[in-house]
Order: C-alpha cells, then sequence, then structure tokens
C-alpha cells in the first residue's frame, strides 16, 4: 500500500505531498522546476522506485476553444512514450484529471535545469566540455530524424536542453511542438523560438534541418553566453535578418576558426546543411571519444 496524502503531521522532516496521481505511485510536491506559457513543472517522487521526477501540469482550460492545441498535446504525450534514447527526457506516465481540467505527465528529472541557466552559472568551461554537451544533442537529434516515422523537433534552443551536471549528462526536452513528418520529411506550420529558427521555417515548407540550423545556434549560444540576435528589439527585426541571411552579432565574437566553421556548417542553406549524423563525423569531434561523451552511467 502506498503512503497516503495526509503523512504524519509530527514528522516535521518530511515534505508533504500536495498531490498524488491516480495510481498513487507518484506524489507532487509545492515546489516548481520551470513553467512555460502552457505548462508548469513540480519536482515530484516515484514513491515505487525511490526518485525524484518530474511533474509536468497543462491547464486543459485555456485550450477548451483550441482543439487542435490540445491534439497537439496528446501527441507530444503519445510521442515521447515511443521514444526511447539517453539523449532525450523519459516518460514515465500521463493522465488527464477532469476534476482540475488538467493533463499531467511524469517525465525523468535533470538535476541542474536547462543549459542556457547552466552555461551562465559555470562561465570558465573549456571547448572540449562545449563540445561533449554539443555531442550529446546531435546523438538526440539523430535519434529523432532517423526515428520511423522522422521527427522534428522544432523548438531546439537552449532553454530545451536539460543538464544532469553531476555526469556532464545533456538531454533534449519539451517536445511540445514536435512533428512527426514520416516518409517525405516535410512540416508545414510556423513554430518554435525565433532566434533559434531556421529561416525556411517561415516559408512554411522545410525538413528535420531545421533542428540542425537550432542546433548551430545552440552551440553560438554556448560558445559566446549570447541569446543570438539580442541585437534585434523585436520578433519583425529578427525575421528580416534571418530571412535575409544576416548572422547574429554574437558569431563575431567567436575567435576560434574551427568553432566558427562548424556553427556556419550548421547554418548553411537547408540543401548544403549536414545531417545530425554527418555532423557527428565532424572532425570538430575527433577529441571527444564516445564513451567520454556518454555519461558513465548510460543506459
Amino acid at each position: 500500500m502506498m503512503p497516503a496524502l495526509n503523512d504524519d503531521p509530527l514528522d516535521k522532516d518530511s515534505e508533504p505531498f500536495v498531490e498524488i496521481d491516480p495510481t498513487g505511485r507518484y506524489g507532487r510536491y509545492e515546489e516548481l522546476l520551470g513553467s512555460g506559457a502552457v505548462k508548469k513543472v513540480y519536482r515530484a517522487f516515484d514513491q515505487e522506485e525511490g526518485i525524484e521526477v518530474a511533474w509536468n501540469q497543462v491547464k486543459l482550460r485555456i485550450f477548451t476553444d483550441d482543439p487542435t492545441m490540445l491534439d497537439r498535446l496528446y501527441s507530444e504525450v503519445r510521442l515521447l512514450r515511443d521514444l526511447k534514447n539517453k539523449n532525450i527526457i523519459s516518460l514515465y506516465s500521463v493522465w488527464r484529471d477532469e476534476d482540475h481540467n488538467t493533463l499531467n505527465f511524469i517525465t525523468e528529472v535533470c538535476t541542474s535545469g536547462n543549459l542556457r541557466e547552466y552555461r551562465k552559472k559555470h562561465r570558465h568551461v573549456s571547448m572540449k566540455a562545449l563540445k561533449k554537451w554539443s555531442k550529446q544533442i546531435l546523438k538526440g537529434l539523430n535519434y529523432l530524424h532517423t526515428h520511423d516515422p522522422c521527427v522534428i523537433h522544432r523548438d531546439i534552443n537552449c532553454s530545451n536542453l536539460l543538464v544532469n551536471g553531476n555526469i556532464g549528462q545533456v538531454k533534449i526536452g519539451d517536445l511540445g511542438l514536435a512533428a512527426i513528418v514520416g516518409k517525405n520529411h516535410s512540416a508545414h506550420s510556423i513554430l518554435g523560438t525565433p532566434e533559434f529558427m531556421a529561416p525556411e521555417l517561415y516559408d512554411e515548407n522545410y525538413t528535420e534541418m531545421v533542428d540542425i540550423y537550432s542546433f548551430g545556434m545552440c552551440v553560438l549560444e554556448m560558445v559566446t553566453l549570447e541569446i543570438p540576435y539580442s541585437e534585434c528589439d523585436n520578433v519583425a527585426k529578427i525575421y528580416k535578418k534571418v530571412s535575409s541571411g544576416v548572422r547574429p552579432q554574437a558569431l563575431n565574437k567567436v575567435r576560434d576558426p574551427e568553432v566558427k566553421a562548424f556553427i556556419e556548417r550548421c547554418l548553411a542553406q537547408p540543401r548544403a546543411r549536414p545531417s545530425a549524423a554527418d555532423l557527428l563525423k565532424d572532425p570538430f569531434f575527433d577529441e571527444i571519444d564516445d564513451d567520454e561523451s556518454d555519461d558513465s552511467t548510460s543506459s
């Protein structure tokens, strides 16, 4: 029998659950790990396995007039259940809470938050470490892009990449905008984070190569600690620069020619852009062996 919600009030050290899932296995704590436009992520506990997890909660009332958005959320969650890769966040459980009109899903938790915050916190990071992180992101992308059906993430940016800092492990999270594109590998809706969006995304005709462009922008942010196009004060200006092929100013700050050339490869025109599998073979990663970019406790 799982412990009940009303924990022993005399036990001052124990942290009370504010909510428990229908099976009684997962308990949610008050503490918020992060929140986005539609989703809040709380710290939670898997009582069966004795591990901390993330409890993602989406308030569905905002979608009552938008069934397509609701369908998209459901498909994200269904999609996540099928994905099994150590550089993609794992999904353990999902249910809809009719009483509170929420969609809840339990995912693995990464101890050190997202890569943007992590990189800001740790300013002194070697190029070798940045390459290890980059290689893991590419492994995750290669898994998504070669999955059957092919999955385009569409919102790769440093706040959607999660870190287990103690083992230097990076995972792709937040597949909320992912598109399953199947055989022809093309998708047609405009979504994403403007600074990281490939120009062809705006033309509404694109393939998984948009993720490679966004990955290049992530590498740029990791190296310079600057969000690309931060010189632009609105989305229209970003769009104008991106669509006319003007590179972000941050690229001029990249001193190392090898790093700059690697980023430029990722930002090339769609047809000239290398796949994740191609990039994994790039000499850029020559000093990083596979066992080094993998964590020691690979599952």
